[in-house]
């Protein structure tokens, strides 16, 4: 009698551990999403999220964000898991031993894609962007991990076909990584050196305009990024003429008239970040905070507010 080979552990739960760090990472693109388009903060450790996901290069093709991009694949990588285990082996046997066949493929396709992708954008964020984000490494840990188990999770008959498949889904996968941050790639002008931050388009009152020459007056420091949201609303609440005579320093080294060795030395942790009379205040302030701890005592109907 010849007994059967029985079938190893990690073939049998393939499957299910694929699902399940394909759901986490379903939940953890979706979040990112989210946060991206309401323009919302995302709770982080290090400045470094904030940073690389407003970054221009968290934007492909111009229009969508990068963490959708991502929330597709994983949520593909767990339907393509799970889809065969949704049909009875008893009644459909060859119709799941056909679904489990070409998902194998679609999950090895995918398995590859992800890591490469993930592994450029790495690249993106130590040499372009000069920082690294929690949400995107744990990312990077996933697709390594998804890559894994797809290969020791399934047996491989025909490697050749495997190899010859995996070439081809890494080669189209790099060309279009480049092609769509390429085209996301800031430019610096050379008659302006320098990232420019986007334009302030409120419209500063007479208390605005008081208000920030009181700070420039005393000394107030306020330190951004081009690519801070925050920052930008900071100004939006000052309006474009008041904004303009706050002594504004730019800690990104890709910003216009950029000054990171001043942001180094005062220690600055997150954008924006107010320096009033050697006391640190992280985060957008209202004018009236302002006025209140800057000892302002002029005019204060401010006609800007922050946004619901």
């Amino acid at each position: 009698m010849v007994r059967r080979r029985s079938t190893p552990w990690i073939h049998r739960w393939s499957r299910i551990i694929i699902a399940a760090i394909a759901a986490i990472g379903v939940l953890e693109t979706a979040y990112l999403t989210v946060a991206k388009l309401t323009g919302s903060s995302v709770l982080c450790p290090t400045s470094g999220c904030e940073k690389v996901l407003n970054s221009p290069y968290s934007i492909v093709f111009g229009i969508l964000p990068l963490s959708l991009l991502g929330f597709a694949a994983y949520l593909a990588m767990g339907i393509l898991a799970v889809s065969p285990l949704a049909l009875n082996p008893e009644t459909n046997k060859g119709l799941r031993s056909q679904v489990e066949n070409w998902t194998w493929m679609g999950i090895f396709s995918l398995a590859i894609a992800m890591p490469i992708f993930s592994a450029y954008l790495m690249y993106i964020m130590i040499f372009q962007i000069g920082d690294l984000c929690v949400y995107c490494v744990s990312s990077a840990v996933f697709s390594i991990a998804l890559f894994v188990l797809t290969i020791i999770g399934h047996e491989w008959e025909d490697i050749g076909q495997l190899f010859f498949t995996g070439t081809l889904v890494a080669m189209v996968t790099m060309t279009g990584a480049v092609g769509a941050y390429n085209s996301a790639a800031p430019t610096v002008s050379d008659s302006a050196p320098g990232i420019a931050a986007p334009a302030v388009t409120t419209v500063s009152g007479p208390a605005e305009i008081a208000l920030a020459k009181h700070l420039t007056e005393i000394g107030v420091k306020e330190y951004g990024a081009y690519w801070c949201p925050h920052c930008h609303e900071q100004k939006m609440l000052f309006g474009k003429e008041a904004a303009s005579i706050i002594n504004y320093i730019e800690c990104d080294a890709k910003g216009k008239n950029a000054r990171p060795k001043l942001c180094q030395a005062a220690k600055i942790q997150g954008f924006p970040t107010w320096d009033i009379n050697g006391k640190l205040y992280e985060g957008t302030q209202t004018l009236e905070k302002l006025a209140q701890v800057s000892g302002y005592t002029g005019p204060t109907n401010f006609q800007n507010s922050l946004p619901k």
